[in-house]
């Protein structure tokens, strides 16, 4: 197995997934591991049949970013073949734990920059956090949008736990202003065709005779 990420620095294969998804992916489920746990040892732990969970990515309280589970593939990750069908699952380890299960801020970062990069790779432009789970269960993304979900939704669970559940539109906003800078910044290729545009422009101009001899100079 090969990570999809580029931000991934190590990767342990889970044999605990169902294979390829049966729905496009148009979600991200962000977790609370509810422990201080390494990716290394999330990657044991994914690793052992009898534990029947996994994710696609989990990030260490040092900020390492781990993978487990292809994102093509559908994880055993939040109580619900629905949404493991169609989401990318990211477990966050806690640097704290009861009531609000923190996270650092070293992988609190790294959250954010995996979520813009799955974005990218995905061809998504925005993250879209609606907190009422009817709302946002019924929500039905467009082609370039990432819905959020949450695994309290599905399952008797505090998952994410309150510090990231509180954070889940400030990651969506803060992912959306990057990929949105991006989109606003002209590239290369861009400047180059409107450069040339304007260019023949110049030369089309029906200037008067008394230039006429120069333009011909300056197009030659």
């Amino acid at each position: 197995m090969t990570a999809d990420s580029k931000l991934v620095s190590y990767v342990k294969a889970s044999p605990n997934h169902s294979g390829k998804k049966k729905h496009a992916i148009d979600t991200i489920t962000i977790h609370c591991v509810a422990a201080n746990a390494t990716i290394e040892s999330l990657g044991n732990l994914f690793a052992n049949p009898s534990r029947k969970a996994s994710s696609q990515y989990g990030i260490g309280t040092d900020g390492r970013i781990g993978q487990y589970v292809p994102e093509a593939y559908r994880s055993w990750c939040t109580s619900s073949n629905a949404n493991d069908q169609r989401a990318i699952t990211i477990e966050v380890s806690n640097n704290g734990g009861e009531p609000n299960w923190p996270v650092s801020q070293a992988a609190y970062n790294s959250l954010v920059n995996l979520c813009e990069d799955i974005c990218r790779r995905n061809g998504k432009t925005k993250m879209v956090w609606i907190s009422d789970k009817n709302k946002a269960l019924a929500y039905n993304p467009a082609p370039n949008e990432f819905r959020m979900t949450v695994h309290r939704w599905f399952a008797n669970k505090s998952c994410c736990g309150p510090y990231l559940l509180e954070r889940q539109g400030q990651i969506a906003d803060e992912v959306n202003r990057r990929l949105q800078e991006d989109d606003e910044m002209l590239s290369y290729e861009q400047f180059k065709e409107y450069m040339t545009q304007y260019l023949k422009e110049l030369q089309d101009n029906d200037a008067g005779e008394w230039s006429k001899g120069d333009r011909e100079w300056g197009i030659n």
